[in-house]
């Protein structure tokens, strides 16, 4: 019997969520996902550190403009180990200001045309706040395709498909995380809170044919993902992909489509922010989420400094 990673490959994309090109070379992932933590993290290993002194020298004044650049390497490198994109993430302090949002976007990607890497393929990477979806949504009128992050409730999954997002990482880890602290209860398989709700978006997603990609981002085990099989894309550590190729084990898609409903009337910013108000977990996450970003954000620029 083949493995599970293999047999997982027949049923759902794989996107490698690291920054670490060796990993990368090793699994061979159709995508892969960077982040500002993953990007601090990349900052430490052998292969980077020419490149950040060559960004010191070239942008000792500006530290925005250092950090764009290092991460605009970063997924030149490793777009050149994969047949897919690469996702790069904005800024986390811009999580709340649409148009500085929609600027840094302009920037990466005219950074990475520069580099010689095409828009085609760059996931521009925003946390699904109501003033990054709006960001997003000017962008994708532009053709410039986003990755919108830290998903955690149905109205940012919502917001998201009305706005023509092409994708969205909902947060499965996370979700558990927050569930088992506050219950105690170590979830398993299609109990877990996390696995639940990518269900119920990938379900809503295909119930009213929105095109918008849900892949499955931040997870703690590998039951969670085998609960996810057929989900349209995942993205896994290297150390949850290593797990998955050394077992083997039958794997069947879990995700049903259920019939077909008209689409609801379209979402307004009210009706976006008490619904994801009233979900205590999706609003302690998501700012907790953009803190953590922004945290590893200021981190690398202090490597620049």
């Amino acid at each position: 019997m083949s493995s599970k990673l293999e047999q997982l490959k027949q049923h759902t994309v794989i996107v490698a969520d690291t920054g670490d090109l060796h990993a990368i070379q090793r699994l061979q992932p159709q995508d892969a996902t960077t982040n500002p933590s993953l990007l601090l993290k990349a900052a430490a290993l052998e292969p980077y550190q020419a490149l950040i002194e060559s960004i010191k020298q070239k942008h000792a004044t500006d530290l925005q403009a250092a950090t764009e650049a290092f991460a605009v390497a970063v997924g030149s490198e490793i777009v050149q180990q994969i047949p897919g994109r690469i996702s790069t993430e904005v800024d986390a302090r811009l999580s709340f200001d649409t148009e500085a949002t929609y600027k840094a976007a302009l920037r990466l990607i005219a950074a990475y045309q520069a580099a010689g890497v095409e828009k085609a393929r760059v996931l521009i990477k925003i946390a699904a706040t109501w003033e990054g979806v709006k960001a997003a949504e000017r962008l994708e009128q532009q053709g410039i395709q986003t990755n919108l992050t830290l998903i955690f409730s149905m109205a940012q999954a919502i917001a998201c498909a009305e706005a023509g997002v092409y994708l969205i990482s909902p947060f499965v880890g996370r979700i558990y995380d927050w569930h088992k602290k506050r219950s105690g209860i170590d979830y398993q398989g299609a109990e877990d809170p996390g696995v639940q709700s990518v269900s119920r978006i990938y379900q809503y997603y295909k119930q009213h044919q929105y095109p918008t990609i849900v892949m499955g981002a931040s997870f703690r085990n590998i039951g969670q993902i085998e609960q996810l099989v057929g989900c349209d894309r995942l993205t896994i550590s290297p150390e949850l992909i290593e797990q998955l190729a050394a077992q083997c084990g039958e794997l069947t898609p879990q995700l049903t489509v259920p019939s077909l409903q008209e689409r609801p009337p379209a979402m307004t910013e009210a009706a976006f922010r008490w619904a994801h108000n009233e979900d205590a977990m999706a609003t302690e996450k998501l700012a907790e989420g953009i803190r953590q970003f922004a945290q590893d954000q200021i981190k690398l620029e202090a490597l620049f400094s």
